[in-house]
């Protein structure tokens, strides 16, 4: 798995790419949280544009990181997920919790739609 995180503003914006399963997800959390923490950033968007597997732990780690944002009044919006990682996240039902856009331009924009991520989807 590689990781890569910039800041955009208030935004961690994170592209990750490989396999994020029990091998990979303490990496994963280990990263996001601190560069979370360095950057002092309050959003996060979470690029998985070439994450090609993920697995129970996989998401967990995303929905701590949910967590942890949202805590603190932040909100967090996925994008890009290839389409077998798109259905696997809309079955395990992250996607009714964390809204899902195509592009990393419409996961910025749609930041400020808190109230429309229950359910939301912007396939």
């Amino acid at each position: 798995m590689e990781i890569s995180s910039e800041k955009n503003g208030r935004t961690l914006v994170v592209r990750v790419a490989g396999e994020l399963d029990l091998d990979t997800a303490r990496e994963f959390r280990a990263r996001i949280d601190a560069d979370l923490d360095r950057f002092g950033s309050r959003d996060l968007v979470l690029d998985f544009g070439l994450v090609s597997f993920v697995d129970s732990s996989g998401l967990g780690a995303i929905l701590g990181r949910y967590r942890r944002v949202t805590e603190k009044g932040g909100t967090v919006v996925l994008c890009r997920p290839v389409d077998h990682v798109r259905r696997l996240l809309d079955q395990a039902g992250v996607s009714r919790v964390i809204r899902i856009h195509q592009t990393l331009e419409q996961a910025i924009r749609g930041l400020g739609q808190k109230d429309a991520a229950l359910g939301g989807d912007t396939r």
